[in-house]
């Protein structure tokens, strides 16, 4: 099912996220998504104040950090909010930057096995059952939640690289793409998860969130898009971002869909002067892909 989402980027002081998330559920916003950026705000305090602050918003995770946290704490937090808010938390892990985790003694010599042992262990956690286990950096002994989700949300996993986005085909249900990924990058990214998913002997496919820079607006907002670009280090050509009205901004959503994505969720820049506004238009851009979205 195809799905439209936006982003509160952690730029942002936590102050602002109450007036976004009322924007945003205002204006029909399907999802939105929030960042764990070192130094910045936590992903799961936030979550759990927007969902309070929203009555149908999905709240998204994306991403967590897999480092900076143990498993069995992922997935109580999860399994926590899960439950005062049930079927509307979509929580996300990720290698983290790898400067940040140097820098609070934290980073891994192997983030790939980190990934292949801690995804795993916490969507078995999730569905409530008790784990032991004895790895490089995941070791459990005979852990199981007390207060588990009535239903197991997926677990979404971010891939960049060929190795990793793989690894999210063996071990997630979900893979999150970061913002500048091409359209073409993204239907080699579901082959590549699709390859992962079949060598692990796991049926059905990854649901896969596809992270689209975008503005709205003229000459400023393209400005700015291309800024944010040019800082994002992702090189992939062909169509990377979205600007210009709502029905420009779903043209290009509607690229994403067909190269495999499942969720396009809108991101800001980072210098966005009118973030309320920016989940307005997102509004827009759900209506005008309605009802081929949910």
């Amino acid at each position: 099912m195809r799905r439209i989402g936006a982003i509160f980027q952690p730029e942002f002081p936590p102050e602002r996220l109450r007036p976004v998330v009322e924007a945003a559920e205002e204006a029909g916003v399907p999802e939105l998504w929030l960042w764990e950026d070192c130094f910045q705000q936590s992903a799961f305090g936030t979550a759990a104040a927007a969902l309070a602050w929203s009555e149908r918003l999905k709240v998204g995770i994306g991403v967590a950090p897999m480092p900076l946290r143990n498993v069995a704490v992922t997935a109580m937090e999860i399994a926590s909010i899960a439950r005062l808010f049930p079927d509307r938390l979509l929580p996300g892990v990720g290698h983290g930057v790898q400067r940040w985790m140097a820098q609070t003694g934290s980073r891994v010599a192997s983030p790939l096995t980190l990934m292949r042992e801690y995804v795993p262990a916490l969507r078995q956690l999730l569905a409530g059952e008790e784990v032991t286990t004895s790895g490089r950096y995941v070791t459990l002994d005979g852990v199981r939640l007390d207060w588990p989700p009535a239903a197991p949300p997926l677990v979404h996993a971010a891939g960049e690289g060929p190795k990793t986005l793989r690894l999210t085909g063996e071990t997630a249900d979900a893979t999150i793409l970061v913002g500048g990924t091409s359209v073409a990058r993204v239907a080699e990214a579901v082959s590549m998860i699709a390859d992962g998913r079949a060598a692990a002997g796991r049926d059905g496919r990854n649901e896969v969130v596809a992270y689209v820079i975008a503005g709205f607006g003229g000459r400023e907002a393209r400005e700015r898009v291309n800024g944010e670009l040019a800082r994002s280090n992702v090189l992939d050509d062909g169509p990377r971002a979205a600007v210009g009205d709502a029905s420009d901004v779903a043209e290009v959503a509607e690229q994403y869909f067909a190269a495999g994505a499942d969720a396009v969720v809108l991101q800001s820049t980072s210098d966005e002067p009118d973030l309320e506004g920016f989940m307005r238009h997102v509004g827009d851009v759900s209506r005008q892909l309605a009802p081929s979205v949910a």
